[in-house]
């Protein structure tokens, strides 16, 4: 292979926007709502699985425990099994997933603030769309 289709080939495998690149699965796996419910949990700290539950009320068993997996298996949260009755088990936030908490609470910062020109803004999309003919 020659340089220069050695040079293409990488630049098609890191873009994102192609659903064959690496980084788009990463991306579609931190944009889940769960995820990052989960690493907001996690941010101050370990929690046991119930206490992860009890901070995210609205997911189901099974959510929860797919995100946790998903987020072990990426590597951006830990699982600890504790010997005992009955066997605890913590989860805590990797060095990795530490890095990915200023980006989201960037995110979360800006959601908040903008929230109502949200609304708005639907609110007059819808408005329009029912108008139209």
């Amino acid at each position: 292979m020659r340089a220069a289709e050695r040079r293409e080939q990488d630049r098609r495998e890191y873009n994102a926007f192609l659903s064959e690149c690496p980084g788009h699965e990463l991306l579609a796996t931190l944009s889940d709502k769960w995820v990052t419910l989960v690493l907001s949990a996690l941010a101050d700290g370990p929690l046991r699985y119930r206490d992860v539950s009890r901070t995210i009320p609205g997911a189901s068993q099974k959510m929860l425990t797919q995100t946790l997996r998903k987020l072990e298996r990426d590597g951006l949260v830990t699982r600890t099994v504790t010997p005992s009755v009955p066997v605890r088990v913590d989860y805590e936030l990797t060095a990795l997933g530490q890095s990915l908490l200023p980006v989201q609470r960037a995110i979360k910062s800006w959601a908040e603030t903008h929230i109502e020109q949200v609304h708005l803004a639907r609110k007059t999309y819808d408005h329009a769309m029912a108008d139209a003919p």
